[in-house]
């Protein structure tokens, strides 16, 4: 019976050779497919670059220009350019809703350059990108948070650059916030009969929040708060803090009416009613 198995070897090594000839021409042809995707690097002026940037960030593609102002720092990393090309990569990425690139393109361009005259600006930038970020009063406050220091480092740093006062407005927005955060907590407890964790929360309030809106409706809710407990004593002190400090409020009538059982809406008195229970405490 003749051999068969040599001319079989032979014919399944052929077909292996064809077959590694084949997977190495697809594979070039996926190379030189790759390398035509991929544009030549060509060196332009610096000037070319940041201009035609400038005029993509003027047409609203800030996507783009923020890549452009990229390539001028990657093609020109020494000239002038480049540290204006920076922050203005910054900016589009901020005008474009990409906080968090914004804010690392800012910080890495203060550590280049800690004391270029832009700096107050990056600060800025830094602390818009986060005040943009603020969440509903619903959802945890971190970024609010970060928002407020950052607001506050423009402040401190530069208090009479073009931005302190814009920085001062926002501050006064974000404490709001933050009191109405804590407002939101204070009334979940008081509404569950936690009266304790309640009062806690309003004290919050009147203790680091006092400049803002949400301190009247504080001191009436641990006026509630106190009077659920029957703390008298207490709930009458704080209805006559409120009483004294916000006299024409809509909260000091609803604590007069907790307390007294009278709806100073309608019914006249010969003095101002807030006086009558300062009196009663003090």
């Amino acid at each position: 019976m003749p051999n068969q198995s040599k001319p079989r070897m032979v014919v399944d090594r052929a077909r292996r050779g064809v077959g590694a000839f084949l997977v190495l021409v697809a594979l070039s042809v996926i190379i030189m497919g790759c390398s035509r995707d991929e544009p030549a690097y060509v060196e332009r002026p610096v000037e070319e670059i940041y201009n035609q940037a400038m005029d993509k960030l003027l047409a609203g593609d800030s996507g783009f220009a923020a890549a452009d102002f990229d390539e001028v720092e990657r093609q020109h990393p020494y000239s002038i350019w480049a540290r204006k090309s920076q922050l203005m990569a910054a900016y589009a990425q901020y005008l474009g809703g990409n906080y968090d690139e914004a804010i690392f393109t800012a910080r890495r361009f203060l550590q280049l350059h800690p004391g270029n005259h832009d700096a107050p600006y990056a600060y800025y930038l830094i602390a818009i990108s986060y005040y943009e970020q603020i969440a509903d009063i619903g959802r945890e406050q971190k970024i609010t948070e970060l928002a407020l220091g950052a607001l506050r480092e423009v402040l401190d740093r530069f208090p009479v650059s073009e931005y302190a006062r814009d920085a001062r407005l926002k501050i006064d927005l974000v404490r709001d916030h933050l009191a109405g955060k804590e407002m939101e907590i204070g009334r979940y407890y008081l509404d569950r009969g936690h009266y304790g964790a309640a009062i806690n929360r309003f004290r919050q309030v009147i203790k680091h929040y006092q400049t803002t809106s949400h301190v009247p409706e504080a001191l009436h809710r641990l006026t509630e708060a106190f009077l659920s407990l029957g703390i008298q004593d207490e709930a009458k002190n704080a209805a006559a803090i409120l009483g004294h400090n916000y006299p024409g409020s809509e909260w000091y009538l609803d604590s007069y009416a907790l307390l007294t059982g009278e709806d100073q809406r309608t019914v006249p008195v010969d003095r101002p009613w807030y006086g009558q229970i300062w009196d009663s405490v003090f």
